[in-house]
C-alpha cells in the first residue's frame, strides 16, 4: 500500500542545522511514519540539567523525542520555535555555539535520544517555503 501525502502518514518534525561554521538555524517539516531509523542504541533523560539557557551544539546527530514537557528553543539569529510531545527534533547543529532552550511549562523535560550516524538519512521533508 503506497503512502499518501496526508498528515496521518507523517509525524511533525523540526530540524536544527548549521548554516555555516558558527551559526545554526531550524526548519519545520515532517518525517514519514513507519520509517526505519538506522540506530544502534537510544537513551532516556529526564529533568532539565545544566544546559538550559546555555548555548550549546548538539553533541552528535540525533533524533530527540519529547515524551513530556514544552520547550522554547532559540537559534543563533534569535529565532525561536516550540518543541512539545508529538514533534520530533532532529538535532544536526553539531558545530559552533549551537542553540539554547528553556522549559516553558512546568520544570520537566522527559525525552529519548536516538543517535544517528553521520551518513544516515533522516528522511526529513521540509515544509514549503
Amino acid at each position: 500500500m503506497a503512502a499518501t501525502d496526508n498528515e496521518s502518514t507523517y509525524i511533525r518534525a523540526i530540524r536544527l542545522f548549521n548554516t555555516n561554521e558558527t551559526d545554526c538555524s531550524f526548519e519545520t517539516g515532517k518525517i514519514p511514519t513507519r520509517n526505519k531509523i538506522d540506530a544502534n542504541y537510544f537513551f532516556c533523560q529526564t529533568g532539565t540539567g545544566e544546559l538550559e539557557h546555555i548555548p550549546h551544539p548538539a553533541p552528535r546527530r540525533q533524533f530527540v523525542i519529547t515524551l513530556k514537557g514544552r520547550l522554547q528553543f532559540t537559534v543563533t539569529n534569535g529565532d525561536t520555535f516550540i518543541l512539545e510531545p508529538g514533534i520530533i527534533l532532529i538535532a544536526e547543529d553539531v558545530n559552533g555555539p549551537g542553540h539554547t532552550w528553556e522549559v516553558t511549562d512546568g520544570n520537566e523535560w522527559e525525552r529519548i535520544y536516538i543517535p544517528i550516524d553521520s551518513n544516515s538519512d533522516t528522511s526529513f521533508l521540509a515544509d514549503p517555503s
